[in-house]
Order: C-alpha cells, then sequence, then structure tokens
C-alpha cells in the first residue's frame, strides 16, 4: 500500500503541473495575465478524468495482470507438479480474460494502461526462470500467495476510493476470483510442504 500512496501522491503532483501548464499558456486561468483589452470568453468545461484511486488502480492491476500470464506459461512449462502447472495454466486463462477487460475499460475511462510489466515484475520473472524442478515449483507458488494477496488489498482499494462505476464493478467482480486463486495457491503449498516432509521422514528412515 506504501507505493500505491506513492504512486497516488506522484499523480495528484502531474495533474496539478499539467493544469497550472495549460492555464499558463491559455491564459484562461487568471486574467491578470492577459493583455489589456483582450475578450474574455467563459471557460471551457474542464472535461472529466477519472480521479487518481481510479488511475491508479488501473495502472497497478495492468502490470500485475500481464505478470500473472507471464509467470503463469512460465509454470506451465516449467512446472515439477502437475498442480503447479495446471494452476499456471488456470492463472492464464483467467488473467488474459481480465486483462482484456480492464483494457476495455480503460479505454471508455480515458485511462492510459501500461504496455509491458515494470522492473520489479521482470526481476522477479527472470529470478524464477533459473529455478527448476521442486525448487521452482515452492518459489512460484509462494509468489503467488504474496501476489494475489497484494492483488486482493488493491481490489479493495479501488471498490472503496474509486469513482469510476465500470471501474469499481471490475474491481467487486475480480475480488471473489483473486480469493479462489489464492485459496489455490495455499492449498498448492501445503501439498508441496507435506510432499517436501514426506520425502525428507523417509531419508531419515
Amino acid at each position: 500500500m506504501t507505493r500505491l500512496l506513492a504512486t497516488a501522491s506522484l499523480m495528484i503532483l502531474c495533474a496539478a503541473v499539467s493544469a497550472w501548464a495549460q492555464e499558463r499558456s491559455t491564459g484562461t486561468g487568471n486574467p491578470a495575465v492577459t493583455t489589456p483589452g483582450t475578450l474574455q470568453s467563459a471557460p471551457t468545461p474542464a472535461p472529466s478524468h477519472p480521479n487518481t484511486a481510479d488511475r491508479t488502480f488501473a495502472h497497478e492491476a495492468a502490470i500485475g495482470g500481464m505478470s500473472e500470464v507471464d509467470l503463469g506459461g512460465l509454470a506451465e512449462h516449467e512446472g515439477q507438479s502437475a498442480a503447479v502447472r495446471a494452476f499456471g495454466q488456470h492463472m492464464v486463462a483467467d488473467h488474459n480474460k481480465a486483462n482484456n477487460q480492464l483494457m476495455q475499460l480503460a479505454e471508455v475511462a480515458g485511462i492510459p494502461l501500461p504496455k509491458e510489466v515494470d522492473a520489479e515484475h521482470r526481476t522477479i520473472q527472470e529470478q524464477l526462470s533459473r529455478l527448476h524442478g521442486a525448487a521452482f515449483d515452492r518459489a512460484f507458488i509462494r509468489g503467488q500467495i504474496t501476489d494475489h494477496q497484494q492483488t486482493a488489498q488493491l481490489l479493495e482499494y479501488e471498490i472503496g476510493s474509486g469513482q469510476d462505476s465500470q471501474v469499481q464493478a471490475f474491481a467487486r467482480d475480480m475480488l471473489p476470483i483473486v480469493m479462489q486463486h489464492l485459496e489455490m495457491a495455499q492449498n498448492i503449498d501445503a501439498q508441496l510442504s507435506g510432499s517436501s516432509t514426506s520425502s525428507t521422514s523417509t531419508l531419515r528412515h
């Protein structure tokens, strides 16, 4: 949430600077900066823009969704456990669908979305791509637990703070799906931990 608040503050600052620049260039913001004798036309109504919460949510959700598709595809090919491979396939299907829905909503709302994941998510993908077998399975599924916990918080943030009704509805619809994903990941983690414990016990005998 700290990163969300930091992003929100940056967006507010950018919006303020943009508004100031527009006023300076058009002279409509303050009559004192216009040339004497210039006729003042009625100010043009400001276009409707999504608020900071909607923009922050859409930006973070888009990055997270793209990352889930990439990581899910990696799990499909690199997972040792059948459960991990199936979960990866599930992530690709569900998050591709969600990403397309978000893209359509953002276009209607006038919210620009990132075209690729950020450096943080690229690093995670690179680290996972170096792992194989059981080590990959454990790292992937534990990362998924953390990711889906954070995504649930992001969705709750939009539900509580967003102003665009369509984007809020999307967040409400996605929350139970994300919680289902989280439960699946936790169950797989328990299975993997049980398998690891059983293997260790067998070796000791």
